[in-house]
């Protein structure tokens, strides 16, 4: 299907396939911003990103230019606006964060007023003329000239029930540490959008004035995966380090007379109620003031320079809130409906050679003793389990998929072995400490979106002495969309695109995707204190001597560490 409208706002305009930039004006003129406008080939939905609202936050500014520039116009579905820099002429004579004409900042004055100052009347124009064109709002800012900050993202929080949501979800899409949900419905361009029904997000990043190539690009690949997470950009979203925390109950903390501001800590740390953040003194060196947290929590961003003002900020923090992280409740709905085919595919491969040669590899860092209580983590289907079982071995095997447990034990009575079987977290293991001689893995910490804390309570779980055995692979850098390597009769070509598509969104929201593996695996261990840590590249080689339907076409590697 084919898009058949022409997009215009004021005076810009784009057909179908077709992109516009220049001086979009409002108000009858009276606001020439410049902006750009990329109306793509295929219906949809459209979006306004925007800088400059604060026209000293650059980070923003020149990622709003970049994105005009870079964005492709095959790839939209629907229409992309996007205004450079909405207080253009701030922006053009050094002004900061307020108007030039009124001093007012232009983030406290939505929905505005046609009939009041400069920055009202632009306010009022933006409300009119911009927000009922769109149906998604992105708000690019940065730290004033003033302010550090850690990089965070707001969504809308005072509207309808379903805004807030979708704002929430293109939160959850931007690469930064924590997300606040905003309390406020008017002032700010976003929150005054969602309260015309319009989800929104602000995304926070850089500061003091100042801007970086990679600040810039970080903030780039935000909005695309949040256009790409929406639909209207066509593309595989990037890999993240972060799945954004909730913080709540933000404190913004005010200094109660101009002077010298000294904090203790930075933007990013961690905090306890009662400690002492910073302090003001007065120009001969007395405290005057004494910043303290008022709860536990992460600071968001607080002044950077030497002066603060009456009344003006000192430093804002947050209580950090561990939500349900809903990337495990994706990963198990995946892999359920995996299940079935999983169950077919490790029955044929324990009747194949590569039982033996799993065997083989597997025994050589085992210690030399019968009867070893081995946990098989993420087990799937059972094949580890069952192999070792075989061997007199007492194993257990866990995975938080219930229906790989069901198909797990279905395959342990077929090979007339004993296992136990139990759905359980990888990450939260309810076991006694030093429970197990050897606790072993395949092809699992890929699908973990905290490795770390799998690592940590797989260690917990390990007798003193105990052998870890991990074989994965570094997935992050493959393409599971891709079968092209693959032959004919691969599990992946009956598992249709969509599905494989799926494993690539969900690949991609989880860290251990960005990280260099196997080093940071080996790194992360050693901290952790597992001693005598081995690394085989081979094992791809020595395993899968056949190109069938049980190849694997991205190099595997085996991690060996002894608990010490």
């Amino acid at each position: 299907m084919l898009n058949t409208k022409t997009f215009t706002i004021g005076n810009m305009k784009a057909g179908p396939g077709e992109s516009c930039s220049g001086l979009l004006e409002l108000a009858e003129g009276k606001f020439k911003l410049p902006a750009a406008i990329l109306n793509g080939e295929k219906p949809g939905k459209t979006v306004l990103i925007m800088a400059g609202v604060h026209a000293g936050e650059y980070v923003g500014i020149q990622a709003a230019m970049e994105l005009a520039e870079k964005l492709k116009i095959k790839k939209i579905n629907g229409t992309v606006v996007i205004v450079k820099v909405i207080c253009r002429e701030a922006f053009e004579c050094r002004g900061g964060s307020l108007g030039v004409e009124d001093g007012k900042n232009l983030n406290r004055e939505f929905p505005g007023d046609p009939e009041g100052s400069a920055t009202q009347q632009l306010a009022w124009a933006i409300t009119r003329e911009l927000f009922p064109a769109v149906d998604f709002c992105i708000d690019l800012h940065s730290g004033d000239d003033y302010e550090q900050l850690t990089p965070y993202v707001y969504y809308a929080g005072k509207a309808e029930e379903r805004v807030v949501a979708m704002s929430r979800k293109m939160a959850e899409q931007v690469d930064v540490p924590y997300m606040v949900r905003s309390t406020v419905a008017t002032g700010g361009a976003y929150n005054y959008a969602a309260h015309m029904g319009i989800p929104g997000i602000l995304i926070e990043r850089g500061g003091m004035g100042g801007w970086t190539m990679e600040e810039v690009r970080s903030t780039r690949r935000d909005v695309r995966n949040v256009l790409c997470s929406l639909g209207i950009y066509e593309g595989q979203r990037d890999y993240r380090i972060y799945y954004p925390l909730d913080v709540v109950d933000i404190r913004y903390q005010a200094a109660s007379a101009t002077g010298f501001w000294y904090p203790y800590k930075m933007p990013g740390d961690m905090i306890q109620g009662g400690e002492v953040l910073g302090t003001v003194k007065d120009y001969e060196g007395n405290v005057t003031e004494v910043c303290r947290a008022e709860c536990d929590g992460v600071i968001l961003y607080q002044t950077g320079s030497l002066q603060v003002l009456e009344n003006g900020p000192m430093i804002a923090y947050g209580r950090i809130v561990r939500n349900f992280d809903d990337r495990k409740e994706r990963i198990t709905e995946y892999w359920a409906k995996r299940s079935e085919s999983f169950m077919e595919q490790r029955r044929r491969e324990l009747k194949s050679p590569l039982a033996d040669r799993w065997l083989r590899e597997i025994g050589r860092k085992l210690p030399d003793r019968k009867n070893l209580k081995i946990l098989d983590v993420g087990c799937g289907s059972g094949f580890f389990s069952i192999l070792l079982a075989r061997l007199g071995h007492e194993v257990t095997g866990t995975d938080l998929t219930p229906e790989m447990i069901v198909n797990s034990k279905q395959l342990a009575r077929e090979e007339n072995v004993s296992c136990r079987f139990l759905v359980m977290d990888a990450e939260k293991l309810e076991f006694e400490d030093n429970s197990f001689d050897v606790v072993i893995s395949r092809n699992l910490t890929w699908t973990l979106p905290h490795v770390k804390e799998a690592y940590e309570e797989w260690g917990r779980v390990l007798k003193e002495g105990g052998i870890l055995l991990n074989f994965d692979a570094n997935y992050g850098a493959s393409n599971f969309a891709d079968t092209s390597e693959l032959p004919g009769n691969h599990a992946h070509h009956t598992l249709g695109d969509e599905m494989m598509q799926e494993c690539e969104e969900i690949k991609r929201q989880l860290p251990i995707s960005s990280l260099v593996r196997p080093a940071w695996d080996v790194e992360t261990l050693g901290q952790m204190g597992f001693e005598e840590l081995f690394i085989d590249l081979g094992i791809s080689r020595r395993i899968y001597l056949e190109k069938d339907e049980f190849y694997n076409p991205t190099p595997i590697f085996m991690i060996c560490g002894k608990k010490e």
